[in-house]
């Protein structure tokens, strides 16, 4: 799936609040930009992402039921 797709796939299913699935779009365009950047560019926007990952520490507690259907 490109990121175009993801994209439209968020939208539909109304997934754009859920930053998880947010990341999953940034990695995806930064796969498909990854031969435009250097190497220092790139690990920079991968450090990024998996910065805001980690940044959402365990927001998710108390929420299990409604974000992750279970």
């Amino acid at each position: 799936m490109n990121s175009d797709d993801l994209a439209k796939y968020l939208e539909a299913t109304d997934s754009i609040s859920k930053p998880w699935l947010l990341a999953q779009l940034r990695l995806q365009k930064l796969k498909e930009r990854r031969e435009d950047l250097t190497p220092g560019e790139y690990e920079q926007e991968l450090t990024d992402i998996h910065q805001d990952l980690m940044n959402l520490g365990e927001w998710w507690v108390g929420h299990e039921e409604e974000q992750f259907g279970s």
